[in-house]
């Protein structure tokens, strides 16, 4: 515009000047307004416009900077869970082992007590037959023994007569080898 300004002669009474005229313009003020509204913009480009830029630039990057952290945060996540979930399954399968040995365990020791059980049983039977054949045998013993004292006693008093010792113990004998094949 400056260089309109200049080429247009002030007495030329040209076409511009009768626009400039018609709708007002003041040549010295429009070129005044011109430079100070440059001078403006050129300080504003330089101290608003330029530190502005430079911060939407900063978090811009910033921003960019975040949504890579979150694909990577994201990725680490989903890798932890997968992590996870395998060493939920093993201990899963660690637990499943366990129990299973548990019950194996269980079993033995189950039969094993079982078999213990049954071997005190049987030494139990074992020893109250023989306790019983003991004591069969002591009732025995003693049962021939009153037997043969009544054997002696009834013939004493059948005869009358007073048996010796010698004859005593004969007929007990006796008696005794009479009862016993019976047994």
């Amino acid at each position: 515009m400056i260089a309109l300004m200049l080429l247009v002669e002030p007495n030329s009474g040209g076409q511009i000047q009768q626009i400039a005229s018609t709708f007002g313009v003041d040549w010295p003020h429009l070129a005044a307004q011109i430079i100070s509204f440059s001078i403006v913009c050129i300080l504003l480009h330089r101290f608003a416009y330029k530190p502005i830029l430079k911060i939407l630039e900063e978090r811009r990057l910033q921003i960019a900077q975040g949504l890579a952290d979150t694909e990577k945060i994201r990725a680490e996540l989903a890798k932890a869970e997968a992590m996870c979930r395998e060493i939920i399954l093993q201990a899963n399968g660690q637990a499943t082992k366990l129990i299973e040995e548990a019950h194996t365990a269980a079993a033995h020791v189950q039969q094993e007590e079982t078999q213990k059980a049954i071997a005190a049983a049987e030494q139990i039977l074992v020893k109250s037959r023989e306790a019983a054949a003991q004591e069969h045998a002591r009732m025995l013993a003693e049962l021939k023994r009153d037997v043969g004292q009544l054997v002696v006693q009834s013939t004493t008093m059948i005869t009358g007569k007073i048996l010796t010792k010698e004859d005593q113990r004969r007929m007990a004998e006796e008696t005794i080898d009479r009862l016993t094949p019976a047994a």
